[in-house]
């Protein structure tokens, strides 16, 4: 397994679709999209952010009612790519494994701190590294370089979205499959 952190959401021009991007932790360029629900995305997004609704949504009843049962989430992995969907697995404290989609096991992983690894099987089979797939340089490098959304400027951030603008699911594809 291969640790990876979100580095933002996205929403890919051509498909409006939005996609979690996930980047390897090695320093590594390899990038992971996965294509997630709107609804999905907000929760993400509000797991990313760190908001706390005045009454639990889903994601936190899960996180609830795990505690109540005396487990917590010792990490989340993404586990396989099975006919282009992703597979998620909760790895509880208890050493239970509970089989989750990747938007969901991620937002709970947020919200836990819980660590998020990637089979590397699923990396070779659907990463992109962001040098291969687009163009311009210049921007996946400031792209790829910044540790936390926070710290990107507004060019920064400018130049990644227009380098999305110009990215397709194929994109994230084995060119070989």
């Amino acid at each position: 397994m291969v640790q990876v952190r979100v580095q933002g959401l996205a929403v890919v021009a051509q498909e409006s679709a939005p996609v979690v991007l996930l980047r390897e932790e090695s320093g590594s360029r390899r990038w992971l999209a996965i294509t997630i629900g709107a609804p999905e995305a907000q929760e993400l997004a509000a797991a990313q952010e760190h908001v706390v609704s005045a009454r639990p949504g889903t994601v936190e009843l899960i996180i609830e009612v795990l505690a109540a049962l005396g487990q917590s989430v010792e990490r989340v992995e993404i586990t396989q790519l099975l006919d282009s969907i992703f597979h998620a697995d909760l790895v509880l404290s208890g050493g239970a494994r509970v089989s989750a989609r990747p938007s969901d096991a991620i937002a709970i992983g947020l919200r836990t701190h819980a660590p998020l690894e990637v089979a590397e099987a699923v990396l070779d089979e659907a990463a992109v590294d962001v040098t291969v797939a687009a163009g311009d340089e210049t921007a996946l490098d400031a792209a790829a370089d910044l540790e936390e959304p926070a710290e990107a400027t507004e060019d920064e951030i400018r130049r990644f979205r227009d380098l999305l603008d110009d990215v397709s699911p194929e994109d994230f594809r084995d060119p070989d499959a």
